[in-house]
């Protein structure tokens, strides 16, 4: 909720970059939300957002049954701007022209500015900017005119300073663009001249405070994975409630090498809370004996955790009121939910614990469903959460189950395990576990002929996958030194019984996912 927080409001066209204008938006101090584009007129007025910036989007603006912006949002007094998609909708709705363009500009261009203010202040000419579109801007409406150009769009940035509309044919948002922090900068803290006051420090203070008032004498039961989201909130509830967080670790037998040991370690012994492990790995390697399909594994290993999870967690109801279920869900869980978005294809089941059993008397507790992950690792040092939990690369909720590809054996998870932890032990060694967004190990079910010792061999394939993006919904393979994917192959070949090679995969994402799985 933005109470009275000032804030930004993301119409939603469909734009695969929505999310990103956000996260933007809200780094340089000021708290963005994402709305649908159809949000009612009178909703925008009454949470009084200081501006609205307009997403791109896939469609075309003249084809019919297209998203588009109602008129009336452009006449509510306060700054809008319009980004790709959203700058077409700016030219269509004011009376301008848009029609489809025999030269598509995708990828970089290089903007001519013709005037520095309000956007461009601290911005270079010539800066490259990354452009998406197949239309074309040919007819501003009355009032507004051309800011910028590049060689194939005449209006790459329009503005009309008296109603203060700006449109931007390019994506600030996105990394590739030069200067794109700086113009929206100058949009949101210029323009809007909207304060920054959207800080990690005094989320933790909102947040213990509004905690402690729901809560009051009754327990919160949080199901503890030992990854980020549900590290950092682990923290966040101990600091606002003491004895009365309890946390329910489940071991389905499917983490990596020594991670069960560690968590506990962190979080009880080191950080003082209530954890209650579960070793749970026979009953959870017992559904999985003879499966192979992923979908299949991930819905027995959701099914398998709720189940175990709800066991303790009556356990504790019995000793105590337990009132509360906490729940890392972060922002872009809640999005989607909401269905915000447009319809996507299904790629994998995630695995959480949402879908608890209705009889569990719990009330749902989620702190961060107002944050994007980047937010909760901040959140996490704000609170002093230990460096290698924030920093820790993401770990599917299946585990190791989706990395071991076919039917999940032991035998299969000790290779795997091992594997896994030389090639995060040589990573870290040579430095670059923090230039790594995901590193992780593929057991393949697939066989070939080595030679070790003077002595045939016939055993598995091992994978390596590393990875570098900014948010997980585009990256690129890592280019990792020879010598360091050398030490590696040497050591899992030399040192795992059971695997005899070793590949990297160099698939970007499109069109691989990260996990195989």
């Amino acid at each position: 909720m933005t109470g009275t927080r000032q804030h930004v409001l993301v119409l939603d066209f469909g734009s695969q970059y929505t999310q990103l204008i956000a996260r933007k938006v809200r780094e340089l101090g000021v708290y963005a939300e994402i709305v649908a584009y159809d949000c009612p007129v009178d909703e925008i007025r009454a949470r009084a957002p200081v501006a609205l910036i307009l997403s791109g989007g896939p469609s075309s603006i003249y084809a019919d049954g297209v998203p588009r912006a109602d008129r009336e949002v452009f006449e509510l007094g306060i700054p809008v701007l319009g980004l790709c998609y959203g700058l077409q909708n700016i030219v269509y709705s004011l009376g301008g022209r848009v029609n489809p363009s025999t030269e598509r500009e995708y990828g970089p261009a290089f903007i001519k500015i013709i005037e520095k203010k309000p956007l461009f202040g601290g911005v270079a000419d010539g800066s490259r900017v990354w452009m998406s579109h197949g239309d074309r801007v040919d007819e501003l409406p009355d009032g507004l005119v051309a800011l910028a150009m590049t060689e194939a769009s005449p209006y790459a940035a329009i503005g009309d300073r008296k109603r203060r509309i700006y449109g931007l044919q390019f994506h600030p948002e996105v990394a590739h663009t030069e200067y794109g922090k700086q113009i929206l900068a100058n949009f949101v803290l210029g323009v809007a001249e909207a304060g920054a006051d959207w800080t990690m420090g005094a989320f933790v203070a909102e947040q213990v405070e509004s905690i402690r008032d729901r809560v009051g004498d009754d327990g919160v039961v949080l199901g503890l994975s030992g990854g980020v989201d549900s590290g950092v909130l682990a923290v966040l509830l101990h600091k606002a409630l003491g004895g009365r967080f309890h946390a329910v670790f489940v071991d389905h037998g499917l983490l990596r090498l020594g991670e069960a040991e560690e968590v506990v370690a962190t979080f009880r012994d080191e950080l003082g809370m209530d954890i209650r492990p579960v070793d749970a790995g026979e009953l959870f390697l017992s559904r999985l004996e003879g499966i192979e399909d992923p979908e299949e594994k991930r819905r027995i290993i959701g099914r398998t955790f709720i189940e175990v999870f709800a066991g303790e967690a009556k356990k504790l109801a019995k000793k105590e009121t337990i009132k509360f279920l906490a729940q890392g869900t972060l922002y872009p869980d809640r999005i989607e939910s909401r269905g915000i978005k447009g319809p996507s294809d299904t790629i994998k089941t995630h695995h959480n614990v949402g879908g608890l059993p209705d009889e569990l008397p719990f009330e749902l507790l989620e702190p961060f469903g107002e944050l994007f992950k980047d937010e909760v690792r901040q959140v996490g040092r704000e609170l002093g959460v230990p460096e290698r939990v924030i920093g820790r690369h993401p770990f599917p909720g299946p585990g190791l189950a989706v990395r071991c590809l076919g039917e999940v054996t032991p035998e299969k998870l000790e290779m795997l395990r091992r594997a896994d932890a030389i090639a995060v032990e040589e990573i870290r060694a040579a430095g670059v576990y923090d230039d790594i967004a995901q590193a992780l190990v593929v057991l393949l079910p697939v066989k070939s002929v080595g030679v070790m010792g003077d002595e045939r061999t016939y055993e598995y394939t091992a994978a390596l996958r590393c990875v570098t993006t900014d948010d997980f919904m585009t990256a690129d393979w890592y280019r990792m030194d020879p010598d360091l994917l050398a030490r590696i192959s040497t050591r899992v070949v030399g040192e795992v019984r059971g695997i005899n090679r070793l590949v990297y995969d160099i698939t970007s994402k499109p069109p691989a996912t990260v996990e195989w799985e």
